[in-house]
């Protein structure tokens, strides 16, 4: 069997391990390059101890740069790098013929006044943000497949686009009524050494941040205007929880053109019938973080108030696979033509 040779850049924060767990397992892959600046030169199973033994334990860190990844031989890279410096990679990447999925935020966005407004300063690479596809498989499986540059979407996002964007399709729910309330685990911070995501500032506490104007709020509000057809402003309030890794996301909304909670319930069912990494749930089950976690599922629940008469969205995913690492291995799979559940399931 043929298989596809992968680099992994940044390798060492949580998403980069999360990938090379995932790729460990991958049936149609050959894990060949893994970057880091601090560790070039040893070995994985030496930086990550719970890798000895295992498949790619003797594989040595390269330094970051282009030359050293593609001097690899990898025909698919994956950028697990900070905004900003993701696209210093992606030029001379895509420049050499490689195909790139990037798991930052550099270009997910297709405006880049609303990149500089999000984040601070102008985008780094404007030139490839047209050809750049959002990487979310249940919305944009056919343009994934054929792409060269992939931006894999944020963890908050994916939470959050996935229950909505049927509705909005649908025009089953009013656009100006939606709040998001979403708690994630420390994880999502990515791995640095920062006061406020230290143990003891952690545990035992819940949080809010990022409020009014969190930097996921741009993709959020840039996909879900495009699945509603019209400029869509949200509500966005996320929370950090003193868990590892997952999230759940409660979304409120009002219904709109005489929506009934069967139209609500029919426009979920039909959008993700035999989607193999969506589980809607029952009406008796709610999502739970522990029954994602380590997974590729997003399980979505939704209810009907009638005191209030909104529709109540709920989801749960694991902010490092389906919120990261696994839904990058899924736009993988897409573009390699292989089976999109391939070392996923």
């Amino acid at each position: 069997m043929h298989l596809e040779k992968i680099a992994v850049v940044g390798a060492t924060g949580y998403s980069g391990e999360e990938l090379i767990r995932l790729l460990q397992r991958h049936s149609g892959t050959d894990l060949v390059c893994v970057t880091s600046r601090q560790y070039a030169g040893k070995p994985l199973g030496a930086v990550y101890p719970k890798f000895q033994g295992q498949k790619y334990s003797t594989l040595e860190f390269s330094p970051s740069d282009a030359k050293s990844i593609v001097d690899s031989g990898a025909r698919f890279v994956f950028l697990a790098l900070p905004h900003g410096l993701a696209a210093e990679f992606a030029k001379p990447l895509l420049g050499a013929g490689l195909r790139v999925i990037d798991l930052s935020a550099d270009f997910r966005l297709k405006d880049k006044v609303v990149y500089k407004e999000f984040y601070g300063h102008d985008h780094p690479a404007p030139e490839l943000l047209a050809q750049s596809v959002y990487g979310m498989p249940e919305l944009y499986r056919k343009e994934i497949a054929g792409a060269q540059l992939v931006a894999s979407p944020g963890c908050y996002p994916t939470s959050i686009i996935l229950p909505l964007a049927p509705l909005l399709k649908a025009k089953l729910i009013d656009p100006k009524s939606i709040v998001v309330s979403s708690m994630s685990g420390v994880s999502g911070a990515g791995r640095k050494v920062d006061v406020d995501y230290l143990f003891v500032e952690c545990n035992e506490s819940v949080r809010p941040y990022g409020v009014p104007g969190h930097r996921h709020l741009s993709e959020i509000e840039q996909e879900l205007g495009n699945a509603g057809g019209e400029k869509i402003t949200i509500n966005f309030t996320p929370h950090l929880i003193p868990v590892n890794r997952g999230i759940l996301t409660t979304i409120y909304a009002s219904p709109a053109n005489g929506a009934t909670p069967q139209a609500v319930s029919q426009a979920l069912r039909q959008s993700y019938k035999g989607e193999p990494f969506v589980r809607l749930l029952d009406d008796a089950q709610y999502p739970d973080i522990k029954n994602v976690a380590y997974t590729n599922f997003i399980d979505i629940a939704w209810r009907h108030d009638p005191r209030t008469q909104r529709v109540i969205l709920m989801s749960a995913e694991d902010n490092l696979v389906k919120g990261a690492s696994g839904q990058a291995i899924q736009s993988l799979n897409l573009m390699c033509g292989l089976s999109e559940t391939t070392g996923l399931l």
